[in-house]
């Protein structure tokens, strides 16, 4: 994930959504180093570390990654700690999406990256088919043996082989409000979509536009469309779609894009207007919302946990000025999507499974989720990690829900359908959000895709 934020990848949708009680959440954790009900302890200065690394100095590692921003600092922070106890130094290589072309290039160009985070389950079905990507050594195995649920190391398997070792999970099932916004308007947290677009023309008739929509990165719009389809279609028909055993014609897609035009349907809702949207980067979509003052651009914008990371780049504080409540239930429950990044190794060497086996560990975690803007999905992290009550909540119903999950489907699908700028289903979301008259045109347009890439 990353300040342009691609987060539509290796996502996983759980159904027991209950857990999520993230109204109003607020307030600032301590961060220390303690252990809690919700999760195991952590390292802190002066404690002995979770796990042992070999001496690795003066080797030279790199690490790829579609990071930017804020977000690649403090993955840096991570990696710069991984140096302090190794005595290796590792280098940051900055990637591009889709990032299994990147790699190809440096591939095919002899230099690949040791270690590269990579955010499709796809992606990393693509690399091992490649005979790119290198088997998880014992040491990091028994890292995720001891911290993670099977699902998360299932993620990383392919056929029975374990290749990733995932580091980064995130709450794709959010809905981030201006508190001022809402205040002013006499809006209230809404709970179902009937009342997400009551509340959208209660923000309305206030003055400020309701909804920011980062329809310039066509992965948030997937998102949007997923989330509706499982709340509404269930999850029996989401792994069906997913998996391409029925088709985008199928009437649960034309009753999902229905609900969506209800909101991209009325250009009134959302900042910009359908052109604005699609002008408009993911990153901006959420500044736009926690700037302005009482007239901030836009009221909500939905995505992740990763929203967080977003915000801190403005004067809003989360947990007053900015709070969340879950995605609302278009059916019976609420949707909750969560995406993850794994690291895998291409190169063989000890220095690539030490780095492996660091990532695996709670202190690496910790690390991570002190500076924000990040969930693990890590089960030893102490969730006192965590800068404040509305990122730990997140976490805690992330690590509740165990292996209760399911792949977000662009991330099951091929890349050149679910993962690629400009094609498949992100260039066709995007056409919809300007045309949400064209329900019929868009399913034809999606399975023509599908049917390709799917080779159905």
């Amino acid at each position: 994930m990353r300040t342009t934020l691609r987060i539509r990848r290796a996502a996983v949708v759980f159904t027991a959504i209950g857990a999520l009680a993230l109204t109003g959440c607020g307030g600032d954790g301590d961060g220390g180093d303690k252990k809690t009900d919700e999760g195991g302890s952590t390292t802190g200065k002066g404690s002995t570390p979770s796990v042992a690394l070999p001496k690795l100095d003066g080797e030279k590692l790199s690490v790829a990654a579609v990071w930017t921003g804020p977000e690649q600092a403090n993955f840096v922070k991570v990696l710069k700690e991984f140096e302090k106890r190794t005595g290796a130094t590792v280098t940051f290589v900055p990637a591009q999406d889709p990032i299994v072309n990147f790699l190809g290039t440096k591939i095919a160009g002899g230099q690949p990256p040791d270690v590269a985070m990579i955010p499709q389950v796809g992606a990393i079905q693509q690399a091992v088919a490649k005979k790119w990507a290198k088997p998880v050594g014992a040491e990091a195995k028994a890292q995720l043996s001891k911290n993670y649920a099977k699902v998360w190391q299932d993620l990383g398997t392919v056929d029975g082989t374990q290749y990733g070792v995932y580091f980064k999970a995130a709450n794709k099932s959010l809905v981030w409000y201006n508190t001022k916004a809402f205040e002013n308007a006499g809006a209230s947290e809404p709970k179902t979509w009937k009342d997400f677009l009551a509340t959208a023309e209660t923000v309305s008739a206030s003055g400020v536009t309701p909804v920011s929509v980062g329809g310039a990165d066509g992965w948030t719009l997937t998102d949007w469309f997923e989330n509706v389809y499982l709340s509404q279609a269930g999850p029996e028909k989401y792994d069906q779609l997913a998996q391409h055993k029925i088709k985008w014609t199928d009437p649960s897609v034309k009753d999902a894009l229905t609900t969506l035009a209800q909101l991209f349907g009325k250009p009134s809702l959302i900042a910009g207007g359908a052109d604005g949207a699609l002008q408009t980067e993911f990153p901006a979509s959420v500044t736009q919302t926690f700037t302005g003052g009482d007239q901030p651009k836009a009221a909500m914008v939905y995505e992740g946990d990763f929203v967080g990371v977003n915000i801190a780049q403005t004067k809003a504080k989360i947990g007053t000025d900015a709070k969340v409540f879950p995605f609302p239930a278009v059916g019976a429950e609420s949707p909750v999507v969560t995406g993850g990044d794994a690291a895998i190794a291409l190169k063989d060497g000890k220095g690539a499974q030490a780095l492996l086996t660091w990532l695996a560990s709670a202190d690496a975690a910790k690390i991570a989720a002190e500076q924000g803007g990040f969930i693990s999905p890590n089960k030893g992290l102490d969730a006192a990690a965590y800068p404040n009550d509305v990122q730990r909540t997140m976490a805690k119903a992330l690590i509740a829900a165990g292996d209760s999950v399911r792949f977000d489907m662009s991330d099951q699908a091929p890349q050149s359908f679910g993962g690629t700028p400009g094609k498949g289903e992100w260039k066709t979301l995007q056409d919809f959000l300007k045309n949400p008259k064209d329900i019929a045109g868009t399913q034809a347009r999606l399975e023509s895709d599908a049917a390709k890439a799917y080779k159905s």
